[in-house]
């Protein structure tokens, strides 16, 4: 048992009676029946699977395990409080459980254990799989911790379990690979798979954050490759047997088709993920998961209409879990803003507003937002009067964690203000909003709906140029630069760089002279690197990103930013390197 897990285990070892546990059933047995339960889960049969593991609660680690995580995944979609609660109490049961079946050491073994390595052959099969029950509970829990409580306090502690956890898998990964398995291959396959699922998801977590942090990270002991973290998830893929084998696929859809647009301007492996959807809605057809990310995949590739066959299937593939279908109104949100259907996301904006929990501050302005881009001519003194109301709410809804405001919550926020100072006006918030989920990448796939908005942005432009204080004078300067940015990078991804860069340097000219939307600038000089780095101009590319990097700080989404250019850095390298091996 780790050393470094000795806070983590005195937090919950008192709890849980089980001195004795009767009619406990056997490794082998638990693991093939949550492999069942997980089955049924991803098929949308949730009663089925909650009625195999629950009368093991308590008894069994792998279903104890298994009830928690379906209890956690709950209260991360509901935000419930009630959820959360239960999600909790699960988690620590699951803890203590494992606690229990972990190797005792004695003291002298512990002091053993600082001079050299225990010796994990004498390891029963049930010690070893506890090992790894505990470092997947503890991190749940850790990352529960961050919804429980919104106070500095508790977002400490979850790094403290953060960082025990890591602990936790690295021993597991050093049982992996010093364990003599022999004959052992059944028991060898789903531990292989817990352990490579857990580490390469550290280490791809960790290598996506931006490089200040990383530097943080590894002064205290953790670290990060975006690589080995592929590699390990890819392991855990390929172990088809393995227990994790469904959610070494779930994490690499995530990583490809969502987590990849979101931090970076990358293209995910489209390829891979068709190839393994294909497979996956023949043993799940109704699972609303893999339905999701079927829609996502069609999305990026620019099959709007396709996308939205497919999450209306998601959306009405279940409704145990109501809350998941928040994902599928999120995604059909913004796929008819895309396809300028300003009316139809409106509708789906509405369901989110009314029904989910994450946040009503982003869903009231993203509502007002869309509403808006059905332009005077189109909106009754009904609308204007709701989209006033809702931007008058905006701020009333803003939420905490661990003493901060969501970066979102105050864009949001600080937008709803400027709508009230600015007669009741916003220039294109709807496109703006689609320009920071990273949606112009999906946009430039195909070229009708890159033509239909440029032509929205190119025609507020000549209104704005024949009116720049239309909204106010303390503004123009503002909403032009807005106006330019989404000019530019919509060039850009319709392969005119040279009239997209005129943009951005018109943009940075007028640099002083903007005093609101100051994230502009930072967010202009990165198009601008990207612009650059296409031309093979890396050494430009990279001062660019260094300045927008360096010079800028205090301005809306900047953590977002810096996982733009932390990502851009990397890809830029990368490029680098197979030209000089060229």
């Amino acid at each position: 048992m780790s050393d470094d897990n000795s806070d983590v285990e005195d937090e919950f070892e008192d709890a849980l009676e089980v001195q004795s546990l009767p009619n406990t059933m056997d490794l082998l047995t638990a693991i093939s029946e949550s492999k069942i339960a997980i089955h049924y889960f991803f098929n949308n049969k949730f009663y089925e699977a909650q009625e195999i593991l629950k009368p093991w609660v308590g008894r069994s680690m792998y279903h104890t395990l298994g009830n928690a995580t379906f209890n956690f995944l709950e209260a991360v979609l509901t935000f419930e409080r009630k959820s959360i609660e239960r999600a909790s109490s699960s988690l620590k049961l699951s803890i203590q459980l494992c606690n229990h079946f972990r190797k005792k050491n004695t003291f002298s073994e512990s002091l053993g254990k600082m001079v050299k390595k225990p010796n994990y052959d004498l390891y029963t099969a049930e010690e070893i799989h506890a090992e790894l029950c505990f470092a997947e509970s503890l991190l749940l829990k850790a990352l529960l911790t961050f919804i429980e409580d919104e106070t500095l306090v508790s977002f400490i502690k979850a790094g403290l379990k953060i960082r025990s956890c890591y602990n936790s898998y690295k021993e597991c990964n050093t049982i992996l690979n010093t364990r003599n398995w022999g004959d052992d291959e059944t028991h060898k396959v789903h531990f292989e798979s817990g352990v490579r699922i857990g580490i390469g998801l550290f280490n791809l977590m960790i290598s996506l954050l931006p490089g200040r942090v990383i530097k943080l990270l590894e002064f205290i002991g953790f670290s990060g490759s975006k690589d080995k973290g592929l590699s390990e998830l890819f392991l855990c893929y390929n172990l088809k047997s393995g227990l994790m084998h469904v959610l070494s696929v779930l994490s690499l859809l995530a990583y490809n088709l969502i987590i990849k647009y979101f931090v970076s301007q990358e293209e995910g492996d489209l390829e891979f993920c068709d190839k393994v959807l294909s497979s996956q809605l023949v043993l799940y057809p109704e699972g609303a998961w893999f339905l999701y990310f079927k829609g996502r995949l069609e999305l990026i590739q620019g099959n709007l209409k396709e996308s939205v066959g497919w999450y209306l299937k998601s959306w009405k593939s279940q409704d145990v879990w109501p809350q998941f279908h928040h994902i599928c109104f999120w995604e059909l949100t913004w796929t008819h803003c895309m396809l300028s259907d300003w009316k139809e996301a409106d509708v789906y904006a509405s369901y989110l507003l009314k029904e989910s929990k994450w946040s009503r501050t982003i869903y009231s302005y993203q509502k007002a937002a869309i509403m808006l881009m059905n332009g005077d001519d189109e909106l009754s003194d009904d609308d204007r009067t709701t989209i006033t109301s809702l931007m008058r709410n905006v701020p009333k809804w803003k939420q905490r964690i661990a003493g901060k405001s969501l970066p979102m919550e105050k864009f949001a926020i600080k937008k709803s203000e400027r709508y009230l100072n600015q007669n009741n006006h916003l220039v294109l918030p709807a496109l703006e909003l689609l320009y920071i989920w990273n949606y112009f990448k999906i946009i430039s796939k195909k070229c009708e709906l890159c033509d239909n908005i440029y032509r929205i942005i190119d025609k507020c432009h000549k209104n704005f140029e024949r009116n720049p204080e239309q909204y106010g004078k303390q503004y123009a300067f503002d909403n032009k630069a807005l106006i330019l940015l989404l000019k530019g990078s919509c060039l850009r991804h319709m392969g005119k760089p040279l009239q997209a860069e005129q943009c951005f340097k018109e943009i940075i000219s007028m640099e002083k002279s903007i005093e609101y939307d100051t994230y502009i600038v930072p967010f202009s000089l990165f198009e601008l690197a990207i612009i650059y780095g296409n031309k093979g101009n890396y050494e430009k590319a990279v001062e660019v990103l260094e300045e927008a990097k360096k010079n800028y700080s205090g301005y809306s989404l900047d953590t977002r930013l810096h996982f733009f250019v932390h990502s851009q850095l990397i890809e830029i390298n990368n490029r680098k390197q197979r030209f000089t091996i060229t």
